[in-house]
């Protein structure tokens, strides 16, 4: 994508603020919540981010928690990331997020619960079948660091 390319986007709240980098911190860009939500612990919902986008051909939007999401609100991202790409694109295409209630918690309108940064799509890849890889083995899925 170019420094210039543009981003369409459809905000269905005019009580959230406008999204933005905050300059010098990150290029991810928090998304705010639109509506006044009540969960219960051990609750499941889908909260509403306000907004709708058209992000160029070729581009998807990774969304995940912010960092002091779980702290602050006891909330954890049920799909972990989630990924939307450029056909989820039309008016009522509302941008949620997928969440699980560690704890009784209200959320208000222009909380910060996620995140996203806009990546291009992974390239075309093509898989070799082989016997053998034919290199050392590090010793296995999480090994690395033990004592």
């Amino acid at each position: 994508m170019s420094a210039n390319e543009t981003i369409r986007i459809k905000y269905h709240s005019d009580q959230i603020e406008k999204l933005r980098y905050i300059d010098g911190k990150s290029d991810w860009i928090d998304l705010r919540v639109a509506e006044e939500v009540s969960m219960k612990k051990g609750d499941f919902r889908l909260i509403d981010m306000g907004i709708s986008v058209q992000l160029p051909k070729g581009y998807e939007m990774l969304l995940v928690a912010r960092s002091s999401t779980f702290k602050n609100f006891g909330l954890i991202q049920t799909n972990a990331m989630g990924v939307i790409d450029e056909t989820y694109c039309g008016d009522d295409d509302h941008i949620k997020m997928p969440v699980y209630a560690t704890r009784d918690i209200d959320i208000h309108v222009n909380d910060r619960l996620c995140q996203f940064r806009i990546m291009e799509h992974q390239p075309a890849i093509h898989f070799d079948e082989v016997e053998s890889l034919g290199n050392a083995a590090r010793g296995g899925f999480g090994s690395t660091g033990v004592s």
